[in-house]
C-alpha cells in the first residue's frame, strides 16, 4: 500500500482503494517476515556462542526466569516446590506469586496442541506473540509517520535490540509487548474498548504494565473531557487497570497482606521502586570499575534510552507526535531507571518500551536504501551479540 497523505493523526489515505483483504493482511506478511528473518539470525547467533561453551541451545533459551514459567504452567503456583529459588537462593510457598499469571496459563492452553510439551508450547507462544506484536509496531509507525518504510525498519530494530532473545524464550517480553502495541494502536483510532481489554491482557502478564495502563486511561479521560468519545472511553478509565488490580488482589489475600505483591518483590527479589538511586549506584561503579562487559554494555544501553527518550520528547513537541505514543516509550525509561534489582537486566526490563526506537526508525526511514540497510543491519547484529552473549558468557540472571 502506498501512503501520500495522512488526513488526521490515526487515518492513512492510499492511493488508490485496495481490497480489504490485500491492503491489511500483505504488508503484515512482510513485517512478520522481517520480524523472523532478524530472530533466526539472532537464534543463529546464540547457537553459535552455546556450541563454542558446550550448552545445548534449547538449555540456553529455556534458562532463568524461563524455568518459573515452565514450572508454573505445568504445576501451577502450589507446585513449584523444588529447584527455583529467589534472588538470595531461597524458597517459600508464595515466592512463585511474584510472576504473573497469563504467561503460564497461555502455554497452559497452546500446550493442549503441542500434546502436552510445555517447553514446545511456551517456544510457541512467544513465536506467535512476537510476530503479533511486531505488527502492532508497524501499525503504530504507520500511524504516526505515514511511511510503511518506517514501520519495517522499526519491527527489525525492535526484533534485534539488545536482549531481543527473550522474544526466542518463554519469558514475557513477547506477550507484553504484543499487548502493548496494539493497546496504543487502539488509542490513536480511538477503538476504547480494544485498548481496554489489551490493557487487561498486559496487566495480567507483567508488573510494567503500569505505565501503559496509565497512558491508556489518561488518553480515555482527555478524550472524554474534549468531547470525543462517548461510554467507551468510559468504559476504557473503568477496565483498563482491571488486570493488575485482579493479580495484586489475588496475592493479597494468598498472602495476607493488601502489600504482599510488592513485599515478594523486595523480600524474595530485592526489586522495589528507588526513584533510581541503585541505578546511579550501579552506573558509577561499573563505569569506574570496567568490571565486566555484560554490565558495562547495560550501563550504555540504559543511557541510550535515556537519549531516546529526549529525543521522543522532541519528537512530540516538534513533529507532532501523538503524546500517548511518547509518554508510554517515556514511562517506560523512567520506571525501569527508577527500579532497584537486577540491574544487569534492565535492557530487558526495556525491550518492551519499542517507542523509543520511533525516532531512530523514523530517521533511519528517510535515508538511503543503502544507509538505511546498514545501519539497521549494524544494529541488529550488535543487539544479537549482546543477547548472545548474555545467555552464554553471563552466569547470573538476565
Amino acid at each position: 500500500m502506498t501512503v501520500v497523505a495522512i488526513a488526521e493523526p490515526g487515518h492513512l489515505i492510499p492511493e488508490k482503494p485496495l481490497p480489504p483483504t490485500v491492503s491489511r493482511l500483505h504488508p503484515f506478511v512482510r513485517v512478520a517476515a522481517v520480524y523472523l528473518l532478524v530472530r533466526v539470525v539472532s537464534v543463529g547467533m546464540l547457537a553459535l556462542f552455546a556450541a563454542r561453551v558446550d550448552a545445548p541451545l534449547i538449555g540456553r533459551l529455556t534458562s532463568w526466569d524461563a524455568q518459573w514459567y515452565l514450572t508454573i504452567s505445568e504445576h501451577g503456583y502450589d507446585g513449584v516446590t523444588t529447584g527455583l529459588f529467589d534472588a538470595d537462593g531461597n524458597y517459600a510457598p508464595h515466592t512463585p506469586l511474584a510472576f504473573f499469571p497469563a504467561f503460564p496459563v497461555l502455554v497452559r492452553l497452546v500446550g493442549v496442541f503441542t500434546l502436552g510439551n510445555a517447553v514446545v508450547a511456551a517456544l510457541l507462544l512467544s513465536l506467535v506473540a512476537g510476530v503479533v506484536a511486531a505488527c502492532g509496531l508497524y501499525r503504530v509507525a504507520c500511524l504516526v509517520d505515514g511511511r510503511p518504510r518506517a514501520g519495517m525498519v522499526l519491527v527489525a530494530l525492535w526484533a534485534g535490540a539488545p536482549m531481543a532473545i527473550t522474544l526466542s524464550m518463554p519469558y514475557t517480553e513477547a506477550l507484553f509487548t504484543a499487548f502493548a502495541a496494539w493497546a496504543l494502536v487502539a488509542v490513536l483510532e480511538r477503538n476504547w474498548v480494544i485498548a481496554a481489554l489489551c490493557c487487561l491482557g498486559a496487566g495480567l502478564t507483567r508488573p510494567t504494565a503500569v505505565v501503559l495502563v496509565a497512558v491508556v486511561a489518561i488518553a480515555a479521560v482527555v478524550a472524554l473531557a474534549k468531547g470525543k468519545a462517548g461510554w467507551r472511553a468510559a468504559v476504557c478509565v473503568a477496565l483498563c487497570p482491571a488486570g493488575l488490580a485482579f493479580w495484586w488482589g489475588c496475592v493479597a489475600v494468598r498472602t495476607g497482606s493488601l502489600t504482599g505483591w510488592w513485599d515478594l518483590e523486595w523480600n524474595n527479589w530485592r526489586t522495589r521502586f528507588d526513584w533510581g538511586a541503585e541505578t546511579v549506584r550501579f552506573a558509577r561503579d561499573v563505569l569506574i570499575s570496567g568490571r565486566s562487559a555484560m554490565e558495562t554494555t547495560s550501563v550504555f544501553v540504559l543511557a541510550f534510552a535515556a537519549v531516546l527518550g529526549a529525543l521522543l520528547a522532541v519528537f512530540a513537541v516538534k513533529r507532532g507526535l501523538p503524546w500517548p505514543v511518547a509518554a508510554f516509550g517515556i514511562g517506560m525509561v523512567l520506571l525501569v531507571a527508577g527500579t532497584a534489582g537486577i540491574p544487569q537486566a534492565k535492557a530487558r526490563f526495556l525491550l518492551p518500551g519499542f517507542t523509543l526506537l520511533l525516532p531512530l526508525a523514523i530517521g533511519l526511514a528517510g535515508r538511503r536504501r543503502s544507509t538505511m540497510i546498514a545501519a539497521t543491519t549494524g544494529f541488529v547484529l550488535a543487539g544479537c551479540w549482546f543477547s548472545a552473549y548474555s545467555v552464554t558468557g553471563w552466569h547470573y540472571a538476565i
